[in-house]
Parts: structure tokens; C-alpha cells; sequence
């Protein structure tokens, strides 16, 4: 299994606009081949930092997925979101292979 973290930072009272965005989510990714799971997490104590979890079968579905079609479709809506202070928003990505469960 493998797993990806996308963190970033919004501001405050922006947080819960951008939690409705992810409820509303295309689902695209759903759809990838060795997707398992999606999770968008709020940080208990600064509610404003917010963390996407994508988890796949392995690094290479993962991979897959990040040079669709889709993926670009998606990356490309979000730069073109109306505000642009989401817009601008840049995710620190982590990545990991699953090695216990």
C-alpha cells in the first residue's frame, strides 16, 4: 500500500470553504486504478491547516494516477479557482509505502 499527504495551510475562517470544496469533490480519483481511500484531515489545533490522504495499492497505481488525464483536469480547475488566495495555495506532499498495518 502506499500513501500520499498534501498539507496546507488556509486561512482561518477559509477552512471550512475549502472542507466543502473536498465534500463536493469530483471523485475522479475514486476511480483510478489501485485507488483504496481519501481522507481530508483538519488539524485539532490550527484549524486552518488541512491534510489530504490518498491511499493506493502501490507507488506505481499512484503514479499512474498522477500522470492521467484526470489528474490534470482537477490540478487545472483548482488554478482557476475564483479566489485567489486558494488558488495560490501550494501543499507540502509527503509520500510513504505502507510497510505495517
Amino acid at each position: 500500500m502506499y500513501a500520499v499527504f498534501s498539507t496546507f495551510d488556509v486561512a482561518g475562517e477559509k477552512a471550512e470553504e475549502v472542507i466543502n470544496i473536498y465534500k463536493n469533490r469530483s471523485r475522479m480519483v475514486d476511480q483510478a486504478p489501485g485507488f483504496v481511500d481519501f481522507f481530508l484531515l483538519q488539524n485539532d489545533k490550527r484549524p486552518g491547516e488541512l491534510t489530504v490522504q490518498l491511499l493506493f495499492q502501490s507507488k506505481e497505481d499512484y503514479l499512474q494516477w498522477v500522470r492521467s488525464e484526470e489528474f490534470k483536469k482537477i490540478h487545472e480547475l483548482e488554478k482557476k479557482y475564483p479566489d485567489k488566495d486558494l488558488a495560490a495555495v501550494i501543499p507540502k506532499v509527503q509520500q510513504y509505502k505502507v510497510v505495517a498495518r
